[in-house]
This record gives structure tokens, sequence and C-alpha cells, in this order.
């Protein structure tokens, strides 16, 4: 169906060219150059009036065909057919157009310089890394969207197949006119790029092309870990409150017996003086960070966070780490107690939470049936200190 057409309904020039503009943003014409095949002629059906319409709107019939053939010259060729009959005459009208040429193709799309662009950048991507080429040839669109960079991402990508490892940070690519922005907020197309360039075993296809250092065989950024000693007598550092990186902390076992996991800063901060105790920021989903302190295993653990269903979505992950960790004032009790404090969770989450107690699938149902109010949330800052105390006080 033409995209666009007069009030009779009949094709115009408008709508041939927006057929021809569709096939162009796909892709078609210049994955035919990129293969070599002559991307023309090619043709575009016209939709002209029926018997009935020749018959009753002749005058108009013919401001049409006029049109049409004002139309015809040396970039768009009219093909006409006979229509009519005993009633109203054998007519010839406009069937088809026809673009017979490839410099006819790119003058009526406005697009010459572009093709040439590709054309070119196809040649030097032959030249960096043939199976990026294929990958170009197969996508010309991207690498038109991406043309004022492509010769950057292309020597990203062949300087990390060269020289990544495990010991080089994101910082360390050493390409002109590159730097840590430029990879970041491009990791998508370079990603794309990179899947072909890499063999296979050099890329690690269980990291998405979000975690790239991971994926491509480079150094990411430590993974930390925030920790805060409650009872000064168990600490084997003079400091309080340490940020470490994960496998530093993992081979050095706290000296305490219970741990607490928390989500809020302030909470993390303000929290009591515990006898034999640490406390950890949890960071929200960032809790995975936990999987390499094998020696929560042996102790109390016991994770704190927000009433809501992403909030027990946490304590379900943390979990499937640590069977033994406990929740603590994430029950309904908290919740009624704090009914001027509710507030509203922006996209509640129904995954399966089979990690759970039965009283938090409970509350968990409660949460998405909307028993109390709406897509309810209590954020862990808005429970009474009070409250905490006494928690803390009874174990």
């Amino acid at each position: 169906m033409p995209a666009r057409s007069d009030s009779t309904g009949w094709s115009t020039f408008e709508d041939v060219i927006a057929s021809l503009r569709r096939r162009w943003d796909r892709g078609d014409f210049l994955r035919h150059v990129a293969q070599r095949i002559p991307p023309t002629p090619v043709s575009v059906p016209l939709k002209g009036p029926n018997i009935t319409e020749i018959a009753n709107q002749f005058g108009d019939v013919q401001q049409w065909a006029s049109r049409w053939r004002q139309t015809d010259s040396g970039t768009v060729r009219v093909e006409y057919r006979r229509v009519g009959g005993r009633l109203v005459g054998t007519n010839q009208l406009p069937h088809k157009a026809w673009i017979d040429t490839p410099d006819a193709l790119w003058r009526t799309l406005g697009v010459r310089q572009l093709v040439d662009r590709y054309q070119a950048l196809l040649g030097l991507t032959h030249a960096a890394s043939p199976p990026v080429a294929q990958w170009a040839m197969e996508h010309p669109m991207k690498v038109l969207h991406h043309r004022q960079d492509w010769t950057r991402l292309l020597d990203t990508v062949t300087w990390i197949g060269r020289h990544a490892n495990p010991a080089t940070y994101l910082r360390q690519v050493d390409v002109p006119g590159v730097d840590t922005k430029f990879i970041e907020t491009r990791r998508g197309i370079l990603a794309e790029l990179l899947d072909r360039h890499l063999p296979a075993e050099s890329v690690n296809t269980a990291h998405p092309p979000s975690a790239f250092a991971e994926r491509y065989g480079l150094r990411p950024k430590p993974v930390l870990v925030r920790i805060r000693f409650l009872d000064e007598r168990r600490r084997s550092t003079p400091f309080t409150d340490m940020t470490l990186r994960a496998e530093e902390l993992a081979a050095v076992p706290s000296p305490v017996s219970t741990v607490y996991v928390v989500e809020n800063e302030i909470t993390f901060l303000a929290f009591p003086a515990i006898e034999d105790a640490a406390i950890i920021l949890g960071g929200g989903y960032a809790v995975a960070k936990l999987e390499s302190l094998a020696w929560l295993l042996d102790r109390n653990l016991i994770y704190w966070g927000d009433i809501d269903t992403h909030g027990f979505e946490i304590l379900n992950r943390i979990r499937e780490i640590f069977p033994h960790v406990r929740s603590m004032l994430m029950d309904r009790e908290t919740l009624l107690a704090h009914r001027g404090h509710w507030g509203t969770e922006p996209s509640p989450t129904r995954r399966a939470l089979s990690r759970l107690t039965a009283e938090e699938r409970a509350l968990v149902g409660e949460l998405l049936d909307d028993v109390f109010a709406p897509s309810l949330r209590l954020e862990q800052e808005y429970v009474q200190y009070s409250v905490l105390s006494d928690a803390l006080l009874s174990g």
C-alpha cells in the first residue's frame, strides 16, 4: 500500500518516493551495492483508478495521468497499461514507476553522498577486518549511522583484538581520539563489531555487552565492598569503616560472628554498636558482589531491606548465595506500624521468589494484590530508630 496518496487514493510521485525510502531505510539498496549487485532497475507498482472510477471521474483520471506524464523523465520512467472497455473506451494509464539506473535512484532519494561514504567505509573495513566487513555488508545503515566515528570504532576493535588482556583497563586502550567515555558511550556498536572480529574463544558470552571489560578480556573495575565494625573490640584493623576490594576482603575473614547487610547509607552509618558484629552496605541488586565472601557462610547473616517487591527479590537473591540469611524488619507488623511513611513502588516485580519464607511470600502477595495500598513501599530509612533498637535487643 502506498504511504501517501491524493484524495482519490491513486498513487502519487510522493508515494513512490516513500516506497523507495522504506527500502533505503531497510538497507536493501546498499546491501546490493556491498554485494556488487546492481540495485536497479527497480519498480514501484502504482495504484490507479478502476473501471467505475474512470467512468465517474474521467476528468480527475485525466489530470492524474497528466501529472504522471510530466513526472516521466530521465529519473523516473512510467510504464503504462491499457485500462477500460466497452463502457469507457480503452485508456493508457500509469501502471508502474521505474528507476532504471543507480545514478537515477540515488538522485531520486538524494543519497549520492551517503552511498559514496558507505562504499569508502566498507573499503576501509575490508582492509582492517574482513569479519567486520561482512557485518558491515549486512548492516549498511548502522555503518552510516556511525559514519562520523567509524574509523575510530575500527581502530578500537583492532587494538582490542591485538592487545586486550586481563591486566588492561579500558583507560589503557591506546587509540588516537579514543578515550574511556568514547568506549563506554558506544559499547553497543563496539560489542557487535568485536563479536565478529574476535575469535569465539576470546568472547566471554557469559557476560553481556554491558559488562564490556569482562566480555572482551579486559580488566574490569574492582568490585568494592563497604564494611563497618560495630564492636570496636573485634576490629582486626585500626579502621571502623572501610571500602575494600571484594577479593581482598574475601581473603581475610572478618573476626565477628554476626554480619548485617543493609541498603541505605545513613542506616549503615547510624547502625548502633553491637557486640561481635559488623555491617555491610549492600547496594541493592549489586549484592551479588558478596558472593566471593565465602566466610559469610559461617556467620550469623541478617539482611534488612525495603519492604517492597524489589526488596524481597534482593533478599531472595542473597539466599541463592547464602541460604541461611535471615531477614529483619521486613514483616507486616513493621509495615503497618509506619503508615505515615508509606510510599509508592514505581515498578513492582512479579518474579517468582522461591527462597522466601511462607510469611515473607504472604507479605509479597499482599503487596502485589494492593491489600494495604496500591504499589505500596516502605523504605528502610523511614523505619523508626527505636524500632531498630528494639529489634536488635530482641535478637
